[in-house]
């Protein structure tokens, strides 16, 4: 049965649909005749080579994408991508996310935040054998360490062997097969142009998820290395990076009906899991989810209140939060729109049916059995697992990476911990750097007791005995604890914090600071936890493969689509600028103008557009960049294009690969995308770069990056 169902993944194409699949770049020629039909003019074995253009343009930017727009490494990317960035170089005496930036020269741009990283896909191969060899014959945590050490020694050779890269080993198909990537690591990241946030943040959490949106949702940045062409961290006197490519941006219109395709990073869909999966997710995993996250939002903007320097530090912190809030309810609300659950169900009971009249599928069926079983079993210590999980404040999270990363360095290197390994010591010292300027005792001890109340709501078989230590068994009681914990704690500053990144294991163990000391007391229960997740993820590794064959080949039988689920990969997607008619009576044109920010302005955020938008919009003054259709000026525009999260700045390319569009949102109607592709409501929202043009133009100007990105500056 195994040799029946095993499929390579150039096998695994059935009928492409033009409006679903996030597409490894390998699979596009299988599909040429597909994308070729839905309007590309190019060749499609071209997006097959990531060292050529238009792919080798596109790269990973922080956890989502960007691409490069122009010889000198400047990089495109979203406000909200950029977000960390502007708020890091940010304060109340030099409000740049209000107020926005613009770099006169090069030597004006400012350093991102030391931890941020652009990544240039430079390799993808296929080390499937070499992965899974040592594995074989194996369960559970054994499995899991096998793959897990395979992992880290192709790992360590290929950053051994090519300096300045980033590898990392990509699981396709929930282990059937791995990839070999290999990324140039861009350190040195600088802010070069981000628009006021009244523009690139335009209707914040009102509009997030919303059509039609008014947002020019985009920021540049540009990339630095050292004088020898190498990554290198920041430096006064590093020089531009030369790219292997860059995209140009396109000067013709955009319409309704016009091909478009999108290149990113989506970070993780779920469309292939068990049926099983998405009943827990529908009825458990999301409502919690929106629950907890919504609570700690009241909490931190309680907290922060009318204070100016807290508004600052903790605007990116909540920025993700609501957006991580609107998108499990959006998720929730979509799921349970498309009736997923039973159609997931009905689908997997379709094709185990199928799979029992095929020869020999005793063993498969053993063998989804049993990965259901596993799955059954999480739910003993999930709602346990999901508070540890969450319960990381900022400086308590930074005390307790202190500790792991002490914990860890006392092993041999290749035995160390994922993410605290030696390749991630500068990143985590990154983190460390940046702490205070997101940071406020006030606000984390709110944070932390609001994160204690729903503990002590927990059954009293999920209790962890190192909380009920540290914190007690009431809000009095953790109170005094978090009270007495910050205000002994030095490592609010980062010299300290840095003191202790640099001390050694024997050091850092015998530390007396009560933060310190506190993540010590907790690391054990995290440890356990972490312990069990591998012992269920070794087993599911090793089961879900028999899952993925059947599921592929019973896919196939039918002519339909089968594609990995998403993993922070570069992806390809394709389709249409599209109208959307989400429910009966309503009917969403595809383009946004100008003239929509000023229906929606109000003066008070976030509908407070910029006077100096305002009075360009009322001038009219669009030159070339007017759409010669609506005869004013467009903002953003419509696709049916399969996206998710990471999917943020992905650039949105013309049918011969011109660059008309930035990524940056998707309709509340499809946020649940993630987990099923629902055609009927399916649309990703974009920036129209002649938004973009006119911007630079015309309102905020910066002529001198129009003529690097090769545009009229009119």
């Amino acid at each position: 049965m195994r040799n029946t169902l095993a499929l390579t993944l150039t096998l695994c194409i059935g009928a492409a649909h033009a409006d679903e699949g996030m597409w490894m770049p390998s699979q596009l020629p299988d599909i040429a005749k597909s994308l070729k039909a839905a309007g590309f003019k190019g060749n499609p074995s071209d997006l097959a080579e990531l060292a050529k253009p238009p792919m080798s343009a596109v790269v990973k930017v922080g956890g989502a994408t960007g691409a490069f727009v122009s010889k000198d490494g400047l990089v495109l990317t979203n406000h909200h991508v950029a977000f960390g960035v502007i708020q890091y170089n940010s304060s109340k005496e030099r409000d740049l996310i209000g107020n926005g930036f613009i770099a006169a020269d090069r030597a004006a741009e400012l350093p991102a935040n030391p931890d941020y990283r652009v990544l240039v896909t430079t390799g993808f191969d296929r080390i499937t054998e070499r992965i899974l060899d040592a594995a074989r014959g194996k369960t559970g945590r054994a499995y899991f360490d096998a793959v897990d050490a395979a992992t880290k020694a192709v790992v360590a050779e290929c950053e051994q062997a090519d300096a300045g890269s980033r590898c990392s080993v990509a699981n396709m198909y929930y282990g059937t097969d791995f990839y070999l990537v290999r990324q140039l690591e861009l350190k040195d990241i600088r802010l070069v142009y981000a628009p006021p946030e009244a523009i690139g943040n335009y209707g914040d959490e009102v509009d997030n998820f919303m059509w039609p949106r008014h947002s020019g949702d985009f920021t540049l940045l540009r990339a630095y290395v050292g004088k020898d062409g190498k990554p290198a961290s920041y430096a006064p006197d590093n020089v531009p990076y030369q790219p292997p490519a860059h995209l140009q941006v396109s000067t013709d219109p955009v319409g309704e009906g016009d091909f478009a395709m999108l290149a990113g990073y989506p970070g993780v869909t779920f469309r292939h899991r068990m049926a099983s999966e998405f009943k827990d997710q529908v009825e458990w995993q999301l409502p919690s989810r929106v629950a907890m996250i919504g609570g700690l939002i009241e909490t931190i903007e309680k907290a922060v209140g009318d204070d100016a320097e807290r508004k600052v530090l903790y605007a990116a912190s909540l920025a993700g939060l609501k957006n991580t809030l609107k998108r499990a309810q959006g998720e929730l609300d979509g799921l349970r729109r498309s009736d997923a659950v039973r159609r997931r169900t009905e689908d997997e009971s379709a094709m185990l049916a199928w799979l029992s009249k095929q020869p020999d599928a005793d063993e498969i069926l053993t063998d989804v059995s049993a990965a259901q079983a596993v799955l059954d079993g999480a739910r003993n210590t999930r709602e346990r697992d999901q508070w540890l999980t969450g319960a990381r404040p900022l400086l308590f999270s930074s005390a307790l990476n202190l500790q792991r990363l002490a914990l860890e360095r006392r092993k041999p290197d290749a035995q160390r911990q994922a993410g605290f390994q030696q390749r991630d010591e500068k990143l985590i010292e990154g983190a460390l750097k940046q702490v205070q300027r997101r940071y406020d005792p006030e606000v984390e001890k709110a944070s932390w007791r609001y994160l204690l109340d729903r503990y002590r709501a927990l059954a009293d078989d999920q209790r962890i005995a190192e909380v009920d230590a540290l914190f007690g068994s009431d809000d009095a009681q953790a109170t005094r604890a978090l009270d007495a914990l910050y205000a002994a704690t030095g490592l609010g500053t980062e010299a300290e914090r840095m003191r202790w990144f640099a001390a050694s294991s024997d050091e850092v163990a015998a530390s007396t600071d009560p933060l310190l000391q506190a993540a010590a007391k907790l690391l054990p229960a995290v440890l356990r936890q972490e312990n069990a997740e591998k012992a269920r993820d070794g087993d599911l590794l090793r089961l879900r493969p028999a899952y993925m064959r059947a599921l592929i080949a019973y896919r196939k039988s039918q002519g339909r689509a089968v594609y990995p689920d998403a993993n922070s990969t570069l992806r390809v997607s394709y389709g249409k600028v599209s109208t959307l008619s989400p429910r009966d009576g309503v009917h969403y044109a595809p383009l946004t103008t100008v003239q929509g920010i000023l229906e929606k302005h109000t003066g008070v955020a976030p509908f407070a557009a910029p006077q100096a938008l305002r009075d360009a919009i009322a001038k009219a003054d669009f030159g070339s960049t007017a759409d010669p259709v609506l005869k004013t000026q467009t903002v953003d525009f419509l696709t049916n294009l399969d996206t998710t999260g990471g999917n943020s700045g992905s650039p949105v390319l013309d049918a011969r690969g011109k660059l008309i569009g930035l990524n940056f949102d998707s309709n509340w109607e499809a946020v649940s995308a993630s987990w099923m592709f629902d055609p009927r409501y399916k649309r990703a929202i974009h920036v129209d770069l002649r938004y973009l043009r006119w911007l630079l133009a015309k309102v905020y100007p910066a002529p001198h990056l129009l003529r690097e990105m090769r545009l009229p500056a009119e």
